[in-house]
């Protein structure tokens, strides 16, 4: 019954499904001296990994010391406080300043703008009732034909 445990422990391990507790098991079972004739062939794996397990190195590493960041948080954000001032600051620049003369010049233009809009739409009323005239003179020319 064990060994039908074991074998489906080692399927799911091969598969990489198990849990460490599960490996733990089959760590301890193939460490034993009683394991089943048939799985003997996973002995060596289990004590190979043990073995790798226990290994130590006896060099010894120098890690780097890394340097610590010289750009500072507070840095960014005097970034973007100058970034929007430089924009807040252009946008109001940009915006044209006029003298009153100019002012009343640009009135007088809109005014005028508007008067040739108006006589505009007022020719192009005549000019769409001319087209009702070329059509009743030529209606009456098929008449009195």
């Amino acid at each position: 019954m064990e060994s039908v445990k074991i074998e489906k422990l080692l399927e799911a391990y091969f598969d990489g499904s198990t849990t460490l507790a599960e490996e733990k098991l089959l760590r301890d079972y193939f460490n034993n001296n009683n394991v089943a004739g048939h799985l003997e062939q996973y002995i060596p794996i289990f004590k190979g990994l043990q073995v790798a397990r226990e290994e130590r190195s006896s060099r010894d590493f120098e890690m780097p010391e890394s340097k610590p960041k010289t750009i500072k948080t507070w840095w960014y954000s005097v970034a973007a406080m100058l970034v929007v001032a430089f924009g807040v600051g252009s946008f109001y620049f940009s915006q044209p300043q006029y003298t009153q003369e100019e002012k009343e010049a640009l009135a007088a233009f809109e005014e005028s703008k508007n008067a040739m809009m108006l006589l505009s739409e007022n020719l192009n009323k005549g000019a769409g009732q001319l087209t009702l005239v070329e059509q009743f003179e030529i209606t009456k020319d098929k008449i009195f034909e």
